[in-house]
């Protein structure tokens, strides 16, 4: 593991250490999370933020590695930095929001809300497009550094991640993830996916983890650039239906209460 984190620090000091900051304001949410009784929707209000904080780590580290592999080291650079500014201000929001027992997202309750929410909505499709522009680089780079199958699971793993990362679009019009019911109410264990309604958040989860879930495939067990080809539009396929599930108002998982 030590290794491990300290080739991660070599290859973007300054995610790796956007990383660990992360970690410790997950571990001060834990302490307030045990030692506060406010909750938002029916749970903890300090719940949400460690699994954003918790989200952000992974995210921030699994960048960090990947463009390691790009030549265009001024790109990445000004990446990381959108990416720390742009992480600060929004989970800085969503922590300042649960100290005040109130919704991060979807909320335009007040003007101060709805402007906040507004302007997290603007920053995270800055970071999403900007992805996107890194996603591009990836289909230009012409390297023999990494694996075929390695570079194919990177190119395809952003690229879902982003489109399900504007899926979350749908939540933000609607001004909800529940369809079929307000916000709240019986949800699975540690996701809080409800487990009565459709869960837009279900798809987005999926859809976003792409990003690890397909490099590691084509590093570990493709042989060949159409495997993981295959297995991208597959795994589209089945994040889409999941997508179309919610929709439909049906959750992932009936009657699984927390």
């Amino acid at each position: 593991m030590n290794d491990l984190l300290t080739s991660l620090q070599s290859r973007n000091a300054t995610l790796y250490q956007l990383g660990w900051l992360c970690v410790a304001a997950m571990l001060i949410c834990a302490v307030l999370a045990l030692s506060t009784s406010t909750q938002v929707l029916g749970i903890n209000a300090y719940i949400k933020p460690i699994k954003f904080l918790a989200s952000t780590v992974i995210l921030c580290w699994t960048m960090a590695w990947y463009m390691a592999e790009l030549p265009q080291k001024g790109s990445v650079r000004a990446y990381s930095w959108m990416v720390v500014g742009i992480f600060i201000f929004e989970l800085g929001i969503v922590i300042w929001q649960a100290s005040r027992g109130k919704l991060s997202h979807f909320n335009i309750s007040t003007p101060t809300d709805g402007i906040l929410f507004g302007l997290m909505g603007i920053a995270i499709t800055v970071f999403t497009g900007w992805t996107a522009y890194i996603g591009f680089l990836f289909f230009r780079l012409d390297t023999t550094t990494i694996s075929p199958t390695y570079l194919w699971g990177i190119r395809l793993g952003i690229l879902l991640f982003v489109i399900f990362a504007f899926q979350g679009f749908m939540m933000a019009s609607r001004l909800s993830h529940t369809v079929g019911a307000p916000d709240g109410g019986p949800g699975l264990a540690v996701t809080n996916w409800s487990t009565r309604y459709g869960d837009l958040r279900v798809a987005h989860f999926f859809g976003m983890h792409a990003l690890q879930l397909i490099p590691l495939f084509g590093y570990y067990i493709a042989r060949q650039p159409r495997h993981v080809i295959i297995l991208s539009a597959v795994y589209f396929v089945l994040v889409t239906a999941l997508l179309m599930q919610a929709l439909a108002g049906k959750p992932l998982l009936a009657n699984l209460d927390n």
